[in-house]
């Protein structure tokens, strides 16, 4: 072997097998984080039951409400019937991960919830998939499914709406 000849170097935080072999650890050792930061590099990997959080309605316009959409969001706006008058006692189901959000456990099959179903929370409402590892989204919360904000198959961002939960 030539001596200006590349040996492959250790793994570093950031590769493909160490992230999976990271994500694998946090499901065995039930871990809901882990931070690794190399130089100015950062990866955060997070897991478990998306936080419900209560929508509080205030005078301002409805856009100011809501976060901004995440870059890889369907820009088109919500439809004007989607959401109910009254958001008082709606709760957001979110994300709590990135990666390919799918609304049913197998293509084919019946969603895991649907508008008007009761939920708990430990009802599951999805599936996101991220480096091949299937993360079920709970609930988290319990009222009656009153949006379904992403579509089947679509990706999503740490933090996006994924449903929203009339809580009354």
């Amino acid at each position: 072997m030539a001596n200006n000849a590349k040996k492959p170097g250790p793994a570093g935080p950031f590769d493909v097998a160490t992230v999976e072999a990271l994500i694998a650890l946090m499901a065995q050792n039930d871990l809901n984080e882990i931070y690794l930061r190399d130089g100015n590099q950062h990866l955060r990997l997070r897991r478990g039951a998306p936080t419900a959080r209560v929508v509080v309605p205030t005078t301002a316009p409805a856009t100011t409400q809501l976060p901004a959409s995440p870059p890889h969001a369907d820009p088109s706006p919500a439809k004007p019937d989607a959401a109910p008058a009254d958001k008082k006692h709606l709760l957001e189901i979110k994300s709590e991960t990135i990666g390919t959000f799918y609304a049913q456990p197998k293509p084919g099959a019946p969603p895991f919830v649907k508008v008007g179903d009761r939920v708990k929370p430990d009802t599951p409402v999805g599936v996101i998939v991220v480096m091949k590892t299937n993360n079920e989204v709970l609930a988290n919360c319990s009222g009656v499914i009153v949006e379904v904000v992403v579509k089947d198959d679509q990706y999503v961002d740490f933090g996006q709406v994924l449903f929203r939960v009339d809580a009354s």
